[in-house]
């Protein structure tokens, strides 16, 4: 642990959930989760190696549990990924990693499941990136069993608007070119496709809010197929699908064993 990392370095809002442990414990958790954050792109497997040490120490906090499923889904292991999300839900009563549940789904093999996850999930309650994280989870499942156009209509929602973009318009346009691709569509793939561009490239410029693209960037392009006026997205790259889990999903609710029932306990061992 670098000894320049400390627990300001975590979100407010998570340093808030910590505040039930021991003062020490309670810092050396938020040390732990804020390497999770910070190595979470370049390096998974560490992030991971932290959540777990933060696991250890304070098993009964959904921002810890969150962290080792979403760290595990970064490296692949998506039956934790999953199990751990579901944890997460459970303690918190939020549903703002369903998307990462239904890839983690696909990602041991079970498309439909997948599908039945991000049916039950209450659209309405779900923030903006998340709904839209959702649909393109959902398209990727229609892929995996073959629907292609099925995959379509999961990314026809209200967020697909070319002339604006946002910190999810690239994923969703990008997905929306890759499923046209797949349907032998290729103008309009093309067309959304240097949509997501162009929007990456605003995105780029600094700006966390809504960005308007220039009608005259577009002038000419737009297809007449009347199917693009509806929204659609989906593809941020799949997971590679491991070998399906013969584990009944049941299972996966069980806590993992590394996990220490009472957070309070401290563990040396932990802060390595």
């Amino acid at each position: 642990m670098p000894e320049d990392v400390t627990p300001d370095d975590l979100h407010t809002s998570a340093r808030n959930e910590l505040k039930t442990l021991s003062k020490e414990n309670a810092e050396q958790v938020a040390r732990h989760l804020a390497m999770a954050a910070r190595l979470i792109e370049e390096d998974p497997a560490l992030a991971h190696e932290h959540a777990l040490a933060a696991s250890r120490r304070a098993g009964r906090i959904a921002i810890v549990r969150e962290s080792l499923g979403i760290t595990a889904y970064a490296t692949g292991d998506f039956a934790l990924a999953l199990r751990e999300l579901r944890t997460y839900r459970r303690i918190s009563g939020k549903d703002d990693q369903i998307a990462l549940m239904v890839d983690s789904e696909r990602g041991i093999g079970r498309s439909d499941r997948a599908l039945e996850t991000g049916r039950a999930a209450d659209r309405s309650n779900l923030s903006t990136p998340v709904r839209v994280a959702l649909a393109i989870a959902m398209s990727g499942a229609r892929l995996d069993q073959g629907e292609t156009e099925l995959a379509l209509g999961e990314l026809q929602i209200p967020e697909l608007n070319p002339d604006r973009a946002f910190e999810w318009s690239p994923a969703l346009f990008g997905a929306h070119a890759a499923v046209l691709e797949d349907l032998g569509r290729d103008d309009e793939a093309a067309f959304w496709l240097d949509r997501a561009e162009v929007a990456a490239d605003a995105l780029g410029m600094g700006d966390d809010d809504e960005m308007i693209v220039e009608d005259g960037l577009i002038e000419g392009e737009f297809p007449d197929d009347e199917s693009v006026d509806a929204p659609v997205a989906s593809a941020v790259e799949e997971p590679t699908v491991s070998e399906p889990v013969d584990e009944p999903a049941e299972e996966l609710e069980t806590e993992p064993e590394t996990i220490v029932e009472d957070e309070s306990v401290e563990a040396p061992k932990a802060d390595s």
